[in-house]
């Protein structure tokens, strides 16, 4: 709430003074410009009561004398006319002194009064000054002592923080611990168990690995009892060849080659499914087509993909048996013609149960 200051005594003179000191200006300007643009009148003549009375008996020389008495008395009432006009000029001039000394004095008066109006508005606005100074001091020291507090209450809120955070990062410790050995009992679970898995799974491969050993043996038996079987038929074939017609022997050896292709077909199988890893991706049903290359002599030159499985894995496992078995010396046993014809390019379908030729 605001309270109003009286208005002192020079307040309340300041503007009249200054409207008077005005006005006498104003004045005195228009005074001294009509005077300096009042035109100079001729002087005014002397106004002489006389009568003139026409003396015949006068004489010249009387005439004469009255003649320089009338102009002595005319230069005179000059004379007395600039003595008046300067004597009012000095006064007017006197006059205008006294109305500008006044107007002066009237001026520095206001002066006075305004300098003592400033002085008072200085030390009032000093006093507010301070005043304000003071005020902005004492919220100062009430925001210092606000601030201290909060600093107070954020380093108690920091400290309960803390402690909590503290007790938190002591549990999460503590459940952690227990998770770690909980978890690590369960991984040793699962390594023991991953273990025994694998030993029967060892096992269970070995028994494979020898039965499939055990059958390629048997089938490698067959293959060679096979041959040699198929060397006496050669031999019987090309002895009737010798004795019958040229389209007979065409038609045994035709026969003849068949049959042994056959026997070549058993052994190729045998040789491929011993150098045939499954990979984890086979699965029953998938199948794909290997064309393999050979030469006369048996040796494999290429193995190629002809019809995908679609298991990448798979194809690569295929090829990889065919090119692995290398060369299969039992293709010797075959004429030219009978290996350009079956052997030179044959095909091969791998399935994850059985190998087809």
């Amino acid at each position: 709430m605001s309270s109003q200051t009286p208005r002192s005594s020079s307040e309340s003179y300041f503007w009249p003074v200054v409207w008077a000191v005005s006005l006498h200006v104003l004045l005195f300007g228009l005074l001294f410009v009509s005077f300096a643009f009042t035109p100079e009148l001729p002087p005014s003549k002397p106004i002489v009561q006389a009568t003139l009375y026409q003396l015949k008996s006068q004489s010249q020389a009387t005439t004469q004398t009255n003649q320089k008495i009338a102009g002595e008395a005319k230069r005179t009432a000059a004379r007395q006319y600039e003595v008046e006009q300067m004597e009012q000029k000095k006064v007017e001039q006197q006059k205008l002194a006294a109305a500008k000394a006044a107007e002066e004095k009237r001026a520095e008066e206001a002066q006075k009064a305004a300098e003592a109006k400033k002085t008072a508005e200085a030390e009032k606005a000093e006093q507010a000054k301070k005043a304000a100074e003071a005020k902005a001091e004492a919220e100062a020291e009430a925001k210092k002592a606000a601030e201290q507090k909060q600093q107070a209450e954020i380093a108690k809120k920091k400290a309960a923080e803390e402690a909590a955070k503290k007790q938190a990062e002591a549990e999460a410790a503590k459940k952690k611990a227990a998770e770690d050995a909980k978890k690590k009992a369960a991984e040793e679970e699962a390594r023991k168990q991953a273990a025994a898995e694998a030993a029967k799974k060892k096992a269970a491969e070995e028994a494979a690995k020898k039965q499939a050993a055990a059958e390629a043996a048997k089938k490698k038996a067959a293959a060679e009892s096979a041959r040699k079987a198929a060397e006496d038929k050669k031999a019987q074939a090309l002895a009737e060849l010798l004795s019958d017609t040229t389209e007979r022997q065409q038609a045994l050896a035709e026969t003849q080659g068949d049959q042994v292709a056959g026997s070549l077909d058993d052994l190729i199988i045998s040789l491929v499914s011993q150098q045939w890893r499954r990979p984890p991706s086979a699965r029953n049903g998938m199948s794909v087509e290997v064309a393999i290359q050979m030469l006369p002599d048996g040796t494999i030159t290429n193995a190629s993909i002809t019809r995908s499985s679609g298991d990448s894995a798979f194809d690569s496992s295929a090829v990889a048996a065919v090119r692995n078995v290398g060369r299969i010396p039992e293709m010797q046993q075959l004429d030219r013609a009978t290996f350009d014809r079956m052997y030179r390019q044959r095909r091969m379908i791998f399935k994850p149960e059985d190998l087809d030729l």
